[in-house]
């Protein structure tokens, strides 16, 4: 697939859809009550590893904001709900292959003779471990999932078990784990997925790779938004997420008739319509309440930043629940009038906000993919909210990567960072772990593209956007060489004792 310059320029207009300062962490009302089943960030990129051009990296992490002695429990995920990561490969805003992820969590009750009297019963411990926790016997609860790849619709599809793998414990600590990077690098299995080849599979706790103020964003946007890109405070730094990482060859994942390489992609996590709570539990894990009925989507994330503040207050327990094919009739007006660039002007008086409404623009990039680079080949396809990523556009090694993605090729917006001018294999080019969506979206969202030479037509122009020349930046980073080179490529989760 070609693409030229001022295509790729349009590219980041995908960004202004999600034009927001926060990644998808507590973004909806429901969500906050449900924690294991919310969606925090979504990633998808050609995978860099050495050797690996052949394959696609998807990443979804659940389970946002752990603090990392939260035990005795840690961060289990949920074994009555189901995660699924969803692809698209023919344009039409339906899924295409599925690959669902089902949790089991079993007890194994470690009990002791505390007072050395033989004729006593032995006794429960209260911790998660008593001793090396890399030995699964001298852990109270361990966790499996099956993987089931569905061909079709989610729910109605032909299914294909891939297989059941466990899942690491948490990091407890460096006294429970004398070595936790190599015991959790154990966890990453071959994926079998027949004909088209074969993939890797890995979930557990991972460091949060999500970089930014976030107490700050939250407080009326209380940065410094035209001062260093370095000179704000990542608070994330020491949180923990749970990720789910596959990687996938390209074979597996394109439409085999078209040999169209976009793709589209987003996770969905569903529970159970029906809890009854039961207020007297029997002893084990998971026994006060029992769930039935059909599934039911509660959490939902493609393009990141979308429903946690583009989305309105009152809509964004409707988007967790929705697919992408219906973003069109449900949710085009926070595209056409998107409400983030007039809060900043709003607590910025500087920064004037666009002014080329409704904003035909971000439709056209955001709702479809921007022609000759991740727009879909299909002539009818379905206007939705997705990652999207042209997988024939080659990955870029972790040290040449530039966290501003497809926007580096505007101007001097690279701010001098050591890196590839022009790297048109980030984001919004499906989005990697050290692509800086928030410095992109701000930078999109206050009309950096109307001074970008494109037509009036197409986006807009420099008189649409006073402030679009700003190099507006939170303040906080994590570029590509900060994360590993090697699948998961997100890095040993903080231990719990430090």
């Amino acid at each position: 697939m070609k693409y030229t310059t001022k295509a790729l320029i349009a590219a980041v207009t995908l960004c202004m859809s999600a034009s927001a300062i926060a990644s998808s962490h507590r973004e909806a009302p429901s969500i906050t009550k449900t924690p294991k089943v919310d969606a925090s960030d979504f990633y998808m990129f050609n995978s860099y590893e050495a050797n690996r051009a052949d394959y696609v990296t998807i990443i979804a992490n659940y389970l946002p904001l752990q603090d990392a002695y939260g035990g005795p429990n840690y961060f289990a995920l949920d074994s009555d709900a189901l995660y699924e990561i969803h692809v698209d490969n023919n344009g039409d805003a339906v899924e295409d292959i599925t690959f669902q992820f089902d949790f089991t969590q079993e007890l194994n009750s470690i009990e002791i003779d505390s007072d050395g009297d033989p004729s006593t019963p032995n006794i429960a411990i209260p911790l998660s471990n008593a001793g090396d926790a890399s030995n699964p016997t001298n852990v109270q609860t361990n966790e499996s999932y099956n993987v089931t790849m569905v061909k079709g619709d989610r729910r109605s599809g032909s299914r294909t078990s891939l297989g059941n793998f466990d899942k690491p414990f948490d990091y407890i600590g460096t006294k429970s784990f004398t070595d936790y990077p190599t015991y959790a690098r154990s966890f990453i299995k071959p994926l079998n997925l027949g004909s088209c080849g074969t993939g890797r599979v890995f979930v557990g706790q991972r460091a949060e790779g999500f970089a930014i103020d976030l107490g700050k964003v939250f407080d009326l946007v209380n940065l410094n938004p035209l001062g260093a890109r370095d000179g704000g405070t990542n608070t994330l730094a020491d949180k923990n997420v749970t990720s789910i990482a596959m990687e996938v060859p390209k074979a597996c994942l394109v439409n085999s008739t078209s040999k169209d390489p976009v793709i589209g992609a987003w996770t969905t996590a569903s529970v159970r319509q029906a809890t009854l709570v039961n207020g007297n539990p029997a002893s084990g894990i998971s026994t006060t309440a029992k769930k039935g009925g059909a599934w039911t989507q509660v959490s939902r994330l493609g393009m990141p930043l979308v429903n946690e503040v583009v989305i309105g207050l009152k809509d964004k327990d409707k988007f967790n629940a929705s697919e992408p094919k219906d973003d069109v009739a449900k949710f085009a007006p926070y595209v056409f009038y998107p409400t983030l660039p007039a809060l900043i002007q709003t607590l910025y008086p500087q920064a004037p906000a666009p002014t080329n409404f409704p904003r035909q623009d971000l439709v056209t990039a955001f709702l479809t993919g921007v022609p000759t680079v991740n727009k879909p080949a299909n002539e009818n396809m379905v206007p939705s909210d997705m990652l999207r990523l042209n997988t024939s556009i080659a990955a870029v090694a972790a040290a040449n990567q530039n966290d501003l993605g497809v926007i580096s090729i505007i101007d001097a917006q690279n701010d001098g960072r050591p890196s590839t001018a022009n790297d048109v294999a980030g984001f919004p080019n499906g989005r990697r772990p050290g692509d800086d969506v928030t410095d992109i979206a701000l930078r999109v969202s206050m009309g950096a593209l109307c001074h970008a030479g494109l037509p009036a037509a197409v986006t807009c122009v420099p008189a649409d956007a006073k402030a679009g020349k700003a190099l507006f930046t939170d303040g906080a980073l994590k570029p590509a060489t900060e994360f590993d080179s090697v699948f998961p490529y997100l890095t040993t989760p903080t231990p719990g004792s430090r």
